[in-house]
């Protein structure tokens, strides 16, 4: 059995002070849950004061991206060491926003993968179709180039270290969710993909989350599938009792 993960994506939301009260309401909602793996993702600002707040709970720290490079002339970006010295421990790598507003491709998702597994980071690589993509039939297309081309030149060893966040871009900030069916069939996609660059048993220990609008209400019926490990949750995982909701379904 796959060990379930729930992470949330706070994207461009919440302060310092904001993200550490929300620490604090998520650990008291789920005091004592051990059986799945939590992460929070705030903004870099708050990534200092957020390590303190998870500090000795079951809640996990993660990033929302990391350059390849090990320092240079990259305005704007942050390295693994940065991350590593505050204590982080998960790295979400091509999220469609990063793919959709800042240019973000298969090649530099599989160099910032790379390097997030050098620095002994877990990454949390998205893929995922359009609505124009999902309407003219090229899913497949799409997410086999995503995963074949994200994680060339990774070892089994090293593609067993990671998680697969699948994202329906038309799902994601619209309200719309895929179907369980239709998640579960991308999924297995998935799965199926990574045995195609592994092997059959490597790709069975390889977690995949679903992010696309999955909230308390839906949770429990995408993560019963069979090929669902848990959620990459965006607005849902800004309320400490939301968040909770979908952590507990996943029990």
């Amino acid at each position: 059995m796959r060990r379930k993960i729930v992470a949330g994506n706070w994207k461009m939301n919440k302060t310092a002070s904001e993200a550490a009260a929300l620490i604090d309401g998520i650990k008291a909602a789920t005091a004592g849950i051990d059986q799945v793996d939590i992460v929070v993702c705030p903004p870099f600002t708050d990534l200092k004061d957020a390590a303190a707040a998870c500090a000795g709970s079951n809640v996990a720290l993660g990033a929302q991206n990391v350059h390849w490079a090990e320092s240079g002339a990259y305005t704007g970006e942050i390295s693994a060491a940065m991350l590593k010295e505050i204590g982080v421990q998960y790295v979400i790598i091509g999220h469609s926003e990063r793919r959709q507003y800042f240019g973000e491709t298969d090649d530099s998702v599989n160099q910032r993968t790379k390097a997030a597994l050098a620095a002994g980071f877990t990454p949390i690589v998205c893929v995922g179709e359009t609505l124009q993509e999902r309407e003219a039939g090229k899913i497949e297309e799409v997410i086999v180039r995503q995963v074949t081309e994200g994680f060339k030149g990774l070892s089994s060893a090293e593609l067993a270290k990671l998680v697969v966040a699948y994202e329906p871009v038309w799902a994601i900030g619209t309200g719309l969710t895929a179907t369980p069916a239709q998640a579960q069939e991308v999924h297995a996609l998935i799965r199926r993909t990574l045995a195609a660059i592994s092997d059959g048993a490597t790709a069975e220990t390889i977690r995949i989350q679903y992010g696309g609008s999955m909230k308390p209400a839906n949770a429990k019926e995408l993560m019963d599938q069979p090929d669902i490990d848990g959620g990459l949750i965006g607005g849902a995982a800004l309320k400490a009792d939301s968040f909770a909701d979908i952590i507990k379904a996943a029990l």
